[in-house]
């Protein structure tokens, strides 16, 4: 770290030496276990929770967005936690590092799909559902959803929420649920515009 002060003078530099680390996996130290809901917990690897009755999802944060730390990845892992999911199929719709998808597979969903445009947002949901021992999980690179599902998520930004509107509506099988999340409040009439 270096500090610099200056005036019409002269100026003073102050430094510090650190000692090589890992950098990228420093700040694990600070990433505990969360529950999102009443049941659901995210934990880093090698970490356990106290909690006997609770559905467990392992994951250490890596290049694909999504470990429920930010405020809508959490708003949607608190709902997917209260939702009956046993036996319905699911539709991750740019799912980043897959947390969603497989949080709702644990939690009982029957089939997921999860899609994203970004290879490492897929190859990072594959190693995640694998390191959770989930199989009812397919993986999609593509930039428009593909198929019909009982819940679909689409955890993304507005701009593309309202461009893919009619193809995240019909996505949706006939008495489904959509969950969009990742919208600020002086978005929000424009998506429900798109939606209505």
């Amino acid at each position: 770290s270096e500090m610099c002060i200056r005036d019409s003078s002269y100026t003073v530099v102050d430094h510090e030496v650190l000692f090589d680390r890992v950098w990228e996996r420093e700040w694990l130290k600070h990433f505990k276990p969360t529950r999102f809901g009443r049941r659901l917990w995210i934990c880093p690897s090698g970490t356990d929770i106290p909690d006997v009755g609770a559905v467990t999802m392992k994951l250490d944060p890596g290049l694909a967005f999504g470990t429920g730390s930010h405020s809508t990845t959490r708003l949607c892992l608190e709902w997917l936690s209260e939702a009956r999911l046993r036996g319905v199929s699911l539709l991750d719709f740019g799912c980043g590092s897959g947390v969603l998808g497989i949080a709702a597979s644990l939690l009982g969903a029957r089939d997921v799909m999860a899609i994203d445009n970004d290879p490492q947002a897929i190859l990072a949901t594959q190693r995640n559902a694998k390191k959770n021992n989930v199989s009812r999980i397919s993986t999609l690179l593509s930039n428009k959803p593909v198929g019909q599902y009982d819940i679909v998520v689409a955890n993304i930004l507005s701009e593309p929420l309202i461009d893919l509107s009619m193809q995240l509506k019909r996505s949706v099988s006939l008495g489904g649920i959509l969950v969009l999340s990742g919208i600020m409040d002086s978005q929000l009439p424009e998506v429900m515009e798109a939606y209505s």
